[in-house]
Order: structure tokens, then sequence, then C-alpha cells
């Protein structure tokens, strides 16, 4: 019988030194400098602190000192502060179970001063002077110092140099510390934050309200490109920024979502918020945010990471349906906001405030619930202005000094056909409906105000109380199509327009497959489509939305999206972005003259339509030019 090596031999079961029990814990709570700097600023917030001043030399390795104004320790807790588990936090279970803290493990002090050196100098309102200690002697002795803490970490890792070779630079490291302040000082307006990297000033935070500071961690780029949310079901309250999806990003580096204050990461939350962006922003590109969740403390469980930044819910279907419906219907609020309907987010499906468990099963169910079209607009001349649809019908015409009522729908009819010659609308007209509209808008004028011009053939120019607005007439048309097209789908169904005469196109097998095996699916879609043959099949009907649109490109599209999905995908993940598709093809072209009505008949649908200033892809549809921008063009005033 062999040997057995050494390594197996067997080891009596023993205690580990008090010392290797706090290094393994460090290894947990101190990964990085920046997990110093998380720890210590936690600390100081717990303590009352409304002044924070952090200072970083050589990327924290080096030195970090945190100094506050909070209420201080008192010298004779001093030595516990360094002790493992001792903490002024919690002292029982139920406290554990109701965390309204940052801190409360009693950890990160003795971890830190495990694995550098740590000088604590703290004083309390009660006491004359101040105290410090060293985590080299433990030796408490008198000090000079203000109410409040300084703490000082130098030589991180001095004792375990192998911890430092998995370090980046100094300036990474320094960055990342950097990014855990701003993180906190997000989710505490009402404190002052500064940072100092190697004598110079990095980061800075003044006392302010939550919109601002929110405002102040997306950056310059959102202050005017973002929109508020604050909605509250029973106990649960959702606040916070929202940056708008023509800003959106190639990274998700800014996007910060926080329960009870505590910046915290989680997939299903974090994608419950991406699905919400999804139809106005490319699937590649990430939104920004700043997001908090109010939550009784006792339905979430912030025991379960060493760093706290995972957190477990008692019922998270019901709270990743409240986060979605919130989120997606303050993106719909639309120009004027009256597509938004403040208790929707509240009464979303699955949502119990009284904290029933919630009967949601897949990750996505009742997300995808419908949501009510809020009412027409009613614009000045006493009727409500609705865009003709694309099947012809005639709806309520546009208005403004050129409109006219009694044949706008013919109008627009004329316009959706495709390749139709449009007369009396070239270089001399447009500058006749520039001349006749040059009179300044009323005050009580539309939003998106009244027609003056078509220009190059993509653009509308339209003259508000604020000045001179621009809209992309295919993106915020293909917008509108896309909407009508979700409604209808999770309403009664999308309507269908039978063709007169069918149109068909060669296919493949697998093509024909699938139109054989998925016909409810296609049928669901407002599609009707039957296999003529082996090798071709026939369009008979299609969405009465899209009946003017290249119907057999909108075929081949459904089909293409039911072989790579399958039929359960697309009528759930999948059915926003083949609707969009299909609003795509059928959305007004570049080169297409409008008239006046047509174009004052656009606009007043796009203030009706829920997420109208963005396109299906992100682009934004309008822009707005003050008649100050204007003046400043042109020198005026000066």
């Amino acid at each position: 019988m062999d040997t057995p090596p050494a390594s197996a031999s067997r080891r009596t079961i023993a205690l580990l030194p008090d010392r290797l029990i706090s290094q393994i814990a460090a290894g947990e709570v101190v990964e990085r400098p920046a997990s110093v700097v998380k720890e210590l600023i936690e600390n100081s917030l717990d303590a009352g602190a409304d002044q924070i001043e952090l200072r970083i030399d050589e990327g924290g390795v080096g030195r970090i000192v945190v100094v506050d104004n909070g209420c201080g320790i008192a010298a004779d807790e001093l030595a516990l502060a360094l002790t493992r588990h001792a903490t002024s936090k919690i002292i029982n279970l139920d406290e554990l179970e109701r965390v309204a803290t940052l801190g409360f493990r009693g950890e990160a002090l003795a971890s830190i001063a495990s694995v550098a050196r740590t000088r604590i100098t703290s004083r309390t309102p009660q006491s004359e002077q101040a105290h410090c200690i060293d985590s080299t002697s433990l030796g408490v002795s008198p000090a000079s110092g203000s109410v409040g803490s300084r703490i000082e970490v130098s030589d991180l890792y001095a004792e375990t140099p192998a911890r430092r070779k998995f370090l980046k630079n100094p300036g990474t490291e320094a960055a990342h510390c950097i990014d855990t302040l701003r993180r906190i000082a997000l989710a505490h307006p009402r404190a002052a934050f500064s940072a100092w990297v190697d004598g110079k000033r990095a980061l800075e935070f003044a006392r302010a309200d939550w919109p601002q500071r929110a405002l102040d961690g997306l950056g310059d780029d959102y202050a005017e490109a973002h929109r508020l949310v604050d909605l509250q079901a029973g106990e649960v309250r959702l606040f916070g920024v929202l940056g708008l999806p023509t800003l959106s990003r190639a990274r998700a580096d800014r996007q910060f979502f926080y329960v009870n204050g505590r910046f915290v990461r989680d997939r299903t939350l974090s994608y419950a918020i991406k699905q919400a962006y999804a139809d106005r922003m490319h699937g590649d590109r990430h939104a920004a945010h700043v997001l908090f969740l109010e939550i009784d403390p006792a339905r979430v469980d912030v025991n379960v990471h060493p760093a706290k930044t995972e957190v477990r819910f008692r019922d998270l279907g019901p709270i990743r349906s409240f986060i979605f419906h919130a989120v997606e219907q303050t993106l719909r609020a639309g120009l004027a906001g009256a597509a938004f309907d403040p208790g929707g987010a509240a009464q979303a499906p699955g949502f119990a405030p009284t904290g029933e468990p919630s009967a949601l099963g897949s990750p996505l169910a009742g997300l995808d619930a419908p949501l009510a079209r809020a009412p027409g607009r009613s614009a000045p001349g006493g009727f409500t202005a609705q865009l003709p649809g694309l099947d012809g019908t005639p709806r309520s015409p546009g208005v403004g000094p050129d409109s006219a009522p009694a044949d706008a729908g013919s109008r627009w009819a004329a316009f959706q056909t495709a390749g139709e010659p449009r007369q009396g609308f070239g270089p001399q007209a447009t500058a006749r409906a520039l001349q006749f509209l040059a009179p300044e808008a009323p005050a009580a004028s539309p939003p998106l105000g009244f027609a003056l011009a078509q220009l190059h053939g993509i653009y509308i120019l339209a003259q508000n109380a604020r000045g001179l607005v621009v809209v992309d007439m295919h993106a915020a048309h293909e917008r509108i199509v896309y909407e009508r097209l979700k409604q209808d789908l999770s309403g009664q169904g999308i309507a269908r327009q039978p063709l007169l005469i069918p149109a068909t196109f060669r296919a493949d097998p697998l093509e024909v497959q699938v139109v054989e095996d998925e016909s409810q699916t296609i049928d669901a879609l407002g599609l009707e489509l039957s296999v003529l043959s082996p090798t071709a099949i026939a369009v008979r009907a299609v969405p009465a939305l899209l009946a003017r649109g290249d119907v057999i490109a909108l075929a081949r599209d459904v089909i293409a999206e039911l072989q790579a999905h399958g039929a359960s995908r697309v009528l759930t993940e999948r059915r926003d972005a083949l609707l969009a598709s299909m609003a795509c093809r059928a959305s007004v072209r570049a080169n297409r003259q409008l008239s006046v009505a047509e174009m004052n008949a656009l606009l007043r649908e796009m203030e009706t339509t829920p997420g109208a200033d963005q396109c299906n892809h992100g682009r934004p549809t309008w822009v707005q030019l003050s008649t100050t921008d204007l003046d400043g063009w042109f020198l005026r005033g000066r």
C-alpha cells in the first residue's frame, strides 16, 4: 500500500489564531483600496456626519484618510472599534433583520487594521478633547482634534505583499476610490463630500436635494436630458433620475441603484430597467440612471455578501414589476406628460404592496402588460387632432393657420400613396407657407406649435411659443405607428386589412415550414399568410396600419423573426422589437412631401403619443430652438 504524501497527512482540528482569522475576513471585506474607502465613508455616514473629506495617496496603497464631523467615538470605546464583531449598530437578531444603517457586522475596522496600519483620532461632543489609537500598539492617548473622527490607513497590504500584485496601477486604483465615493454620495445629498488625490482636488459635492445630487453624479450632459420619477405603492417608493435614451452610452458606467440608501447590484432588477428602455434604445446601448428604492427593511435581507452590494428580497417578483412599470411609464410620459398614469405602476400586474407573495413565475412575467392610452389632446379650435391612419381612414385633421379640416384625410391618403407626384409644394409653395405663417404663434399654442414648412423632405419646421421646433418626420411617425401596433396587440388584437390581390413571393423550405407551424402567432400579429407551393407563400392580409407599406418585406421580417427566436419569445421578449421593425417599414420616408395640414396632423399626434420624444431606436424625434438661441446666432440685442 502506497504511503500518502505528507500534504495529505491528517491534521488535528484547532482554532485559528485571531490574527489569521482577521486576515481571512479582510480578504472578503478589503479587496482593494476602494473597499477601505467604502467602509470608512459608510461609517462616517452612520455616525451622522454631513461633512466628509477623503484624501488618497499612491492610489490608496500609500495612504487613505477620511475626516468627518460625525458623533465620534468615545475614548473608552476606541479599542473595541478595532475588535472584530464589535459594533454600535445592532444588538440582537431582530435589529439584524431590520437593518437601517449602512454598516452592521463590526468587521470593517478590524479587517482594515489587519492588513494596514490604522490610526483613529476621534472626539465626541461631550468630550473636552480628542483621543487616538494606533493599530500597531493599541494604546489610547490624548490628541488634538475637533468633534468627529479622522481615520488614517497607511501601507495597505504591507504585511501581505502578494496581495499588492493583484492591484492595478495607482491611477486606476485612485479612480476606483473616487467612483466608490461618488456612488455613496449620490444616496446622501444632505452631506457634503470632497476628495483629493495626491494633493489635487478630484471631486466635490455640495449639499443639495436628491435630484440635483443625482444629476451632479451623472454629469453635465444629463442636465436637460433626463426625466424625474417618484412613485409610491403602499410601503414601496421608487424615485430618481432617468437619463433620456437619446444619451445612451456604450458602457453601463452611469447606472446607480440603491435600496434604502445602499448601493446594490441586482441582475433581475437591472434587467427590468433595461427592458423598460428596450423599445427606445438600441440593444447594445446602455441608459444612465440614478434610482432609489425605499422599502420596509424587514422585506429585504442585506446580510448576503460581506461587501453588502447584494441583497435578497422577500418578494422579488412584485418589486421587479413595480420598478419596470414605474420606469417604463415615466419614459412614455411624452411631450406634455399627458400619457403618464401615476397610478399605473402601483397597479402593475403582480405587485402586492401588502407583502403577499407574488404568483409571477418567469423573470418577465407581468412586465409586458398593456398600458392605457392617454386621451387625445384638445387642440385650439375645439377638436382633438389625430394623425390619419395608414389605412387611409380619415381622422381628425391638423390645426393651424393653414389647415383645411374638410380634406385633411384625403390629403393624407394621397400623401401615403407611394410614388404619387405632389403638386404645388415646391420651393415657391414652401416660401408662400413661410410667409403666410410668419405671425408669432399664440401663447396657448400646442407644445410642438404649428407647421411652417418641410425641409429637404426630411424635417418639419414648426413655430411654437418658445421658438422653432424641428421634427424628424420619419422618426416621429415610426414611434406613432409602433405605439398603435402595441396598443392593438395588447387589446383586441391587430386589425387586419385583406389585400385585393394577394402578394406572392418565393420562399425556401424553412420559411414555408415556419408559416405552417406558427400560423396562430402570425395571425396574432395581424398577418394572413398561406402556402401556395413548397417554394411560394402568399400574403393575403396585413395589419391595417401597415397596409400601404412593403407587405412582402413585412412578411419576410416576421418569418425571419419566428425562425430565429420561436413563437413564444416573439410574443413576449421579442414582441416589441418585431413591432418596431414593422413600424419602421410603414413609416413616412424621406423626400415624401407633406402639406401643411398633414404636418400639423403629425405634430398633434406626436403630442398624444406615449414616448414620442424618441423613435424606436433611441434617436430624438424633435428638437427645440428657443428665440433666445436664434437671437444669439444673429447677434440681436448686442
